[in-house]
């Protein structure tokens, strides 16, 4: 019986890959056979995953990538398309957030935060999504935004802005896109424990965190795996426009 989460002839360009969940993504993928290509700002962490992933026999090419930077985008499009062939499969994972109270939010913190998660992502999705168009191939985008695009917490308010924007950019992009063959859809994690916030769920605001999710534990980087292999693969053939939330129950609370 075929593998319907096969990846294998898939080429899959990962944002983000230099850390936390992209990297994830660009491993689990890899593992399955995809050719991905890691992007990035930081050029010599996605070095070290490429010769991971060479060395376990994927294949995988790192470039330099800043989302927010428009036209460096084409420019390294082209540049991973020449070493792995045409992009089939968009991760557009890049993102950051900054913690402040609404009224203490700055406008450069906004425009950083709408800039890298709502601006770039739109924007290098269209870049792709027109590639994928002239080829008359058909494609596939996968928006990593967050469970707080659909609910809110304090201190984060561009971030949460900007991810429920990103909803309605996919859900705009799918309904465009279907004629061209090419899915939009979205993955929505909860909280996820990676490097970057570690430390934080063994404090007291982090265990009255985890208390609040259903399943009473954070996610693990690894909880994912399932839901970027639907998404990446043909087995969500039929799905365009779709939210998938990976949680633990967090939006049920």
């Amino acid at each position: 019986m075929s593998d319907i989460f096969d990846v294998s002839k898939e080429t899959i360009l990962v944002t983000g890959a230099s850390q936390g969940l992209g990297r994830q993504f660009a491993r689990v993928l890899a593992g399955r056979g995809a050719g991905v290509v890691l992007a990035a700002r930081q050029i010599e962490k996605l070095k070290h995953l490429e010769l991971e992933i060479l060395g376990n026999g994927g294949r995988a090419v790192a470039v330099q990538m800043d989302v927010t930077d428009l036209a460096s985008t084409a420019s390294a499009i082209d540049r991973a398309e020449a070493q792995l062939g045409p992009l089939s499969v968009l991760i557009n994972n890049a993102g950051i957030a900054v913690q402040k109270l609404a009224v203490d939010q700055t406008e450069a913190d906004w425009d950083a935060v709408i800039n890298a998660n709502l601006k770039g992502a739109y924007f290098l999705a269209t870049e792709v999504a027109r590639r994928m168009v002239a080829r008359q191939q058909g494609g596939n985008i996968v928006n990593v935004a967050s469970v707080l695009g659909l609910s809110v917490m304090k201190l984060l308010s561009p971030y949460t802005i900007s991810k429920a924007g990103i909803i309605q950019a996919t859900k705009a992009m799918a309904l465009e896109l279907a004629a061209n063959g090419i899915r939009v859809n979205a993955l929505a994690p909860g909280y996820i424990d990676t490097e970057m916030n570690h430390e934080f769920w063994t404090t007291p605001s982090g265990e009255k965190l985890i208390k609040g999710i259903p399943q009473r534990r954070v996610g693990a980087e690894s909880d994912l795996d399932g839901a970027i292999l639907l998404l990446a693969s043909n087995a969500s053939r039929y799905m365009t426009g779709s939210v998938i939330t990976v949680d633990g129950g967090f939006l049920l609370a």
